[in-house]
């Protein structure tokens, strides 16, 4: 197994963990109702993906 010849700095492993931080959600705005959506999801308000309609919503 291999094993590193040095040890390292305290500096370079918290650059190697920030890596790892939690970011927010990247969300798109749907074309259609302008609703924030994830990206490659369809709309759950609307029901649209890539501009026509995947899915049936039921209105409240």
């Amino acid at each position: 197994m291999a094993v590193p010849k040095r040890r390292q700095s305290k500096s370079r492993q918290k650059m190697r963990r920030g890596a790892t931080r939690w970011r927010a959600p990247i969300l798109k705005t749907c074309p259609e109702c302008e609703s924030r959506v994830p990206s490659h999801i369809a709309c759950p308000s609307c029901g649209t993906y890539n501009g026509r309609k995947v899915l049936e919503v039921d209105a409240l």
